[in-house]
């Protein structure tokens, strides 16, 4: 079986955790920010994991993680 390439686009979206979990950015963060609150600004900074329904289709673009 030939080897798979990673999905660039992504590998520059994704990283993967010590436990093997996969990490994401939040969206909403990158303008028209003058009407969102400080709070969610900052909410907005911090990575989180992504959903459970998605590990999968994700987990295929990134065959070597």
């Amino acid at each position: 079986m030939p080897k798979l390439k990673t999905h660039r686009g992504a590998a520059k979206r994704f990283k993967i955790t010590g436990s093997g979990k996969i990490a994401r950015r939040k969206a909403y963060a990158n303008h028209i920010l003058t009407k969102k609150n400080s709070k969610r600004k900052r909410n907005l900074r911090k990575a989180t994991l992504v959903d459970d329904a998605n590990v999968r289709h994700v987990a295929r673009l990134l065959p070597y993680r």
